[in-house]
């Protein structure tokens, strides 16, 4: 019984010290491949910014093979991409209310669904999958949209999120570039 509590006493410790010390340590080193970037907009009474994590191509296939096609994607690297809007923006359609998201996506050929989920998780994947699955709560997600895809004729090497306005009827988007591959999401 001494040695069942001792070998537990154990386990806690190191649970605690990879929580308190690696994870950040993790953080800190892939902050390094992947830069934490921010993207603002404040216009037409609008205050939106998106925080995330810019991969590279690297000589990769990006969609299809390292973000598989149908598969939830965190939408960045390190942690889940934050979506913030100071007020209600009405997206697709649908309203969004004011406050803090985590933006994940599911990319296809032809079109992506874009997610605002009401939880913002830690990390995005389990570590135990090796990245594979998100740890997303469907039941959390505010809205859902999709959104066309547009092919780019040249090669955005690093994972970019910026907002635009579309000069013909003064729409503002967030568009998410990489590789070869732009959607653009309406926010009014």
């Amino acid at each position: 019984m001494k040695t069942l509590k001792w070998i537990l006493g154990i386990v806690v410790v190191l649970a605690l010290l990879f929580y308190f010390v690696g994870l950040p340590v993790l953080r800190q080193q892939t902050k390094k491949i992947s830069p934490e970037k921010t993207a603002h907009y404040e216009e037409k009474s609008l205050t939106l910014s998106v925080t995330y994590s810019s991969p590279s191509k690297k000589g990769r296939t990006i969609f299809g093979e390292l973000v598989p096609y149908g598969s939830v994607w965190r939408t960045g690297a390190n942690e889940p991409t934050r979506f913030t809007t100071a007020t209600p923006l009405s997206i697709g359609g649908q309203t969004l209310p004011a406050g803090d998201y985590s933006l994940w996506t599911i990319p296809g050929k032809e079109q992506w669904t874009i997610i605002f989920n009401s939880e913002i998780s830690d990390w995005g994947v389990t570590i135990l999958s090796g990245g594979s699955e998100t740890t997303r709560k469907p039941e959390s997600d505010a809205l859902q949209i999709i959104v066309p895809v547009e092919i780019l004729p040249e090669v955005v090497e690093n994972f970019d999120i910026s907002f635009v306005e579309d000069d013909s009827d003064k729409d503002v988007f967030m568009q998410l570039s990489w590789d070869t591959t732009r959607v653009s999401v309406p926010l009014n």
